[in-house]
């Protein structure tokens, strides 16, 4: 027999908290703030992006934020889809097949609902490692799935 949580005090049964998804960037947004696709893109030939992108992990959003195209200071939103979301193939498919930096794309637009103001950057040499490695692959002709 199945049993389920209650909250003591209103005997109504417990609900789990919804999946917090992150957004790192340089743009200036604030709660309420929809972002949409058709904005130029961090990756690739930046062109307008067919795709937003979202992650379930704190240290993934790090890196897009630090990654991102601006002078602005990187910027990491919590965020909820407004719509399906799924695997980000450039991640899952060639470089970390089963998803474990949880990383998504979306058509539909997402939510901010708050600011994450406290983290920690990945260290100077190590940011301007994975910038130079970016920088091969496109000059390699390597191209985004998402473009």
């Amino acid at each position: 027999m199945e049993q389920k949580e209650t909250n003591s005090n209103t005997n109504q049964a417990a609900t789990p908290f919804a999946r917090t998804y992150f957004h790192g960037t340089k743009a200036d947004l604030k709660a309420g703030d929809l972002i949409t696709p058709g904005y130029n893109s961090n990756y690739g030939e930046q062109k307008n992006a067919r795709y937003i992108f979202l992650t379930a992990t704190l240290d993934a959003a790090i890196w897009a934020a630090e990654l991102a195209a601006g002078n602005g200071p990187g910027r990491i939103y919590l965020v909820e889809p407004a719509g399906e979301i799924e695997d980000d193939p450039d991640l899952t498919d060639k470089k970390f097949p089963g998803n474990p930096t949880q990383s998504y794309r979306s058509v539909q637009p997402f939510r901010v609902v708050g600011e994450v103001c406290r983290w920690t950057s990945h260290p100077p040499e190590q940011v301007q490692k994975m910038q130079e490695h970016l920088q091969k692959l496109k000059a390699q002709g390597i191209r985004s799935l998402n473009e």
